[in-house]
């Protein structure tokens, strides 16, 4: 058996040993009397039979390796006791002072083998631990919420009676919480709550053990030393303390140390032209792409740049076709050069709008990857036009078109200067032909399909991960603004999402046909887009709000502006709708406030949202203010005229910027005390550490 002491990584946070036992694969344990968590082995199913990973002769496969994001990466590797021709490679990654540790499985054979399926379904465990003597909690990061239109966080209690009727819940998150400390168990992968990829079994003894539920992978896969199998990183992290301090070493773990793309967490400040263009089409009756052209774009980009943006996104329409993704020459005439010559001198980056999964017929991509094409049930789907540019077929991204994909976008950042990708209309599901990279002809078409939809996130988070790696500035969004989409904690890994579009459409609400104008609800200036875009900010406990893209409207009047200022500096920090149209003072509005916010951003992003009082009533307070600094804001809504009181959790920093009416004295111990009047609905803000 093994020689634990030769295999114990102590961090400042806790201490790591691997033991290699049947019972306990490997064990974390916070501070020196804290609970001691037991990892169980995964178990793999090879050739018929139940492996699981009990290990000897476990060594250093090689030195550790340090990555740019200030985590450190250790790898063993070791051989089954069971059957010595197949070896599991065990990589943690740590960072020391952070909770938080990810781990990975790598499943390798030097003699040919296959897993299995035995019973038809797949038969994989990823591990195992007791919650016993804990409350748990299951934290559910994908369930859609039609009222708002967008993904939430939910967290649920898992009361006793689960436990004793063998519940399976998704997760991704398991939390347990004893009198002393709180734990959590996850997993990075990602799809639309109930359609469980993976869950969590329960047991009356209090052991939640994490499983493979459908696609984790196909019978007959090969293993050899060629092909091994990798699994989902997992998440583990105990804490002194309640869920609360969980909770929030969490956020920290999410925004230093889950990826190593660091662009990507950073605040800045983004406008995308789609709201106008959509409004053009559908208040106007122009066509969707009548606006994408150089002078409308320049007029855009200045206004823009008066108003604080940073990071300007040209949303469909920029280009020729899908798939070889040239600038359109007969919409700007120089390739974008006037347009990214007039962002470099304001100190503001390009982005631009892709469907990663479309290539036009005649694109040289497609034509060079004809056999990539989704296919259901032995059929292709039919080429479609593409936001009014030419039919394109609809691409698999677990193919060998994935490489090619990531190329294309590599191009672009040398030749166009874009740093920046919004990834649009990626369906979870849709292809089940053989011949790509997710079934052979001799697995089910349901099989083929299932294991499409598993592995699609992680080619996306590949392609992502390979642009960074040699674009290192580049920052990629992935639009889940519809349902059945890959969200989880799988795609933060390597990006960040596009949370809300226009909101709910008046569909979900059962508003008749004959009032609409436009396909969307919120798209009007006043309190309600507000209200729900907001909404989903309870992510924030968890990840960090600037995760969560959400595009609020400059439209004047003011009251309207500061309520959608008041919301975006919460941390989803995006801007879309008429720049042009804007008054001088709404602009100058825009440009001052979020010039004060650019002071304290670092510490908005940092800390952790304080709600007082319900989305949409009155009032509505947010406090986020950084312990350590004191600096941050707090951000008052009301829609019921009268006064409001707040006094901060937080001692702050005692400069600070205020909208006009906002009264702001300080306790005796360095607390603010606001005090807010309204006659209407608005919103007002305090800006702690920051100056005018």
């Amino acid at each position: 058996m093994l020689d634990t002491t030769l295999l114990s990584i102590p961090t400042s946070a806790y201490t790591l040993t691997v033991e290699g036992t049947a019972t306990c694969l490997w064990s974390y344990q916070a501070g020196a009397n804290g609970r001691v968590v037991h990892i169980a082995p995964p178990v793999f199913e090879v050739d018929g039979q139940s492996l699981p990973a009990v290990l000897h002769e476990l060594r250093f496969v090689t030195d550790p390796v340090s990555f740019r994001n200030g985590v450190w990466e250790y790898r063993f590797i070791g051989s089954f006791i069971a059957d010595p021709r197949l070896g599991l490679e065990i990589a943690f990654r740590i960072a020391d002072g952070d909770p938080v540790l990810r781990v990975q499985y790598v499943l390798l054979s030097d003699a040919p083998r296959h897993l299995t399926k035995s019973t038809g379904v797949d038969a994989l465990t990823y591990g195992a631990v007791s919650t016993a003597g804990c409350a748990v909690t299951e934290v559910r990061f994908s369930e859609f919420n039609e009222m708002v239109h967008s993904f939430c966080l939910v967290e649920a209690e898992v009361p006793e009676r689960d436990f004793e009727n063998g519940r399976a819940l998704m997760g991704p998150m398991i939390v347990g919480q004893s009198e002393e400390q709180s734990f959590l168990l996850a997993y990075e992968h990602g799809s639309q709550a109930p359609d469980a990829f993976l869950q969590f079994h329960l047991d009356a003894a209090h052991t939640v053990t994490l499983r493979a539920r459908k696609g984790n992978y196909v019978h007959g896969q090969p293993l050899s030393a060629e092909h091994t199998y990798r699994t989902l990183w997992l998440q583990v992290a105990a804490v002194d303390g309640p869920v609360a301090a969980l909770a929030a070493a969490y956020r920290r773990f999410v925004l230093t140390h889950q990826s190593q793309n660091l662009e990507s967490r950073k605040p800045y400040i983004f406008y995308n032209t789609w709201a106008y263009q959509e409004r053009n089409q559908s208040w106007h009756g122009a066509a969707f792409l009548d606006s994408m052209y150089e002078e409308r774009i320049l007029r855009e980009i200045d206004v823009a740049h008066r108003m604080g943006v940073e990071v300007f996104v040209l949303d469909t329409g920029w280009y020729e076709k899908t798939g070889d993704w040239r600038v359109n020459r007969q919409r700007f005439s120089d390739g974008l050069r006037t347009v990214k010559a007039r962002l470099d001198g304001y100190g503001m980056k390009l982005g631009l709008w892709f469907s990663p999964t479309e290539a036009a017929v005649t694109s040289v991509i497609n034509q060079q990857h004809l056999d990539c094409h989704i296919a259901a049930q032995g059929k292709e789907w039919t080429p479609h036009p593409v936001w009014e540019t030419e039919d394109s077929h609809n691409m698999c991204l677990v193919s060998r078109y994935r490489e090619a994909f990531a190329e294309e976008l590599i191009r672009l950042v040398q030749d166009v200067g874009v740093t920046y990708f919004k990834w649009d209309a990626i369906g979870q599901y849709g292809c089940d032909a053989p011949g790509h990279q997710h079934g052979a002809a001799d697995n089910t078409e349901q099989e083929r399909a299932d294991n499409y939809a598993f592995q699609l996130g992680l080619a996306m988070i590949e392609v992502v991960d390979r642009l960074c790696h040699a674009c290192p500035e580049a920052i990629v969004d992935f639009d889940v603004t519809e349902g059945g989409r890959f969200v989880g904690l799988g795609f933060l890994s390597a990006g960040k999402y596009f949370l809300i579009n226009n909101g709910p459409y008046f569909g979900s609400y059962d508003i008749p046909d004959v009032v609409r104008n436009w396909c969307n609800i919120f798209v009007w200036p006043g309190p309600a887009r507000g209200w729900v875009c907001r909404t989903p900010l309870t992510y924030d406990r968890w990840i960090p709000s600037v995760l969560f893209l959400t595009h609020y409207l400059p439209d004047d009047p003011a009251d309207s502006q500061l309520i959608n200022i008041a919301s975006l500096i919460l941390g989803q920090n995006g801007i879309w709708g008429d720049l042009p149209a804007i008054s001088d003072d709404g602009v100058a509005r825009f440009g001052t406030l979020l010039g004060y916010y650019k002071q304290v951003r670092d510490a908005v992003t940092a800390s952790t949202q304080l709600r007082t009082g319900v989305v949409g009533g009155s009032p509505e307070i947010y406090e986020k203010i950084e312990d350590e600094s004191g600096k941050g804001v707090v951000c008052l809504f009301a829609n019921a005229r009268g006064t409001y009181t707040y006094g901060t959790a937080q001692v702050v920093d005692r400069s600070f910027a205020a909208t006009d009416g906002a009264a702001v004295a300080f306790d005796d111990k360095g607390r603010a005390v606001i005090t807010c009047s309204f006659d209407k609905p608005g919103a007002h803000i305090v800006f702690f550490g920051a100056t005018g």
